[in-house]
């Protein structure tokens, strides 16, 4: 008997807790069956989003004295890329065994991993980072649920900050989890707030009908 597919495991997971009117309560479901061996987490590479890799590589961002947020961070991949870079670093997932896992993983880490919620984070996060990184987390939620999630991520960049948001988009109708991004989606980021500095657009290594975006913003100092 051939594995389960992990996407379609996803989408399994994600049906039951839409039926339930629980966009988010999927992610520990996935999780928690992925910690006791009955699910693989689709999105875990054992290493940072590439196009984040990439991006890193090219700007070597120098973090020291600065702040890091990591939107939706999982297992902790892309959240110590950036501690790496010397920023002071917090990861959240909704999934408390997401940020278990990842505290398990990185034992010897310097990063804040903590379980909160994107569309009722802490007060005290607005405008407090100087780097945000939102790599598939929106595109993970259902599309009525993508604008509010655009907006609070927004809201965490400090002034002088930037953001850089990586996600998957589709030139046609596509079946979720995960929801594809809109180019009207990415542009809406910057909320009237943020500037945009570049949106990029690549096609996607595995699936033809899928493209990523990778794109960045600014708010003003």
């Amino acid at each position: 008997m051939s594995a389960p597919d992990p996407e379609e495991q996803a989408r399994r997971f994600a049906g039951e807790s839409l039926a339930d009117a629980d966009p988010t309560g999927w992610f520990e479901r996935l999780y928690s069956a992925a910690a006791e061996g009955g699910a693989v987490v689709p999105w875990d590479r054992g290493h940072a989003h590439p196009l984040l890799l990439e991006w890193g590589e090219a700007t070597r961002p120098d973090g020291r004295g600065k702040r890091a947020l990591v939107v939706g961070c999982g297992l902790g991949d892309d959240t110590e890329l950036l501690a790496g870079f010397g920023y002071e670093t917090v990861g959240f997932d909704i999934s408390e065994t997401a940020i278990g896992t990842a505290r398990s993983r990185y034992p010897d880490s310097d990063v804040d991993y903590l379980t909160a919620d994107l569309l009722d984070p802490p007060v005290d996060w607005t405008q407090a980072y100087d780097l945000v990184v939102e790599s598939q987390t929106v595109q993970a939620l259902p599309p009525d649920a993508h604008p509010a999630a655009i907006a609070q991520v927004g809201r965490f960049v400090a002034p002088g900050g930037r953001l850089l948001v990586i996600a998957l988009g589709a030139g046609e109708p596509f079946e979720g989890p995960p929801w594809p991004l809109t180019r009207d989606e990415i542009d809406a980021f910057a909320g009237g707030e943020l500037a945009v500095v570049g949106v990029e657009e690549f096609a996607h290594p595995e699936n033809p009908g899928l493209g990523r975006w990778r794109a960045e913003f600014r708010r003003e100092a």
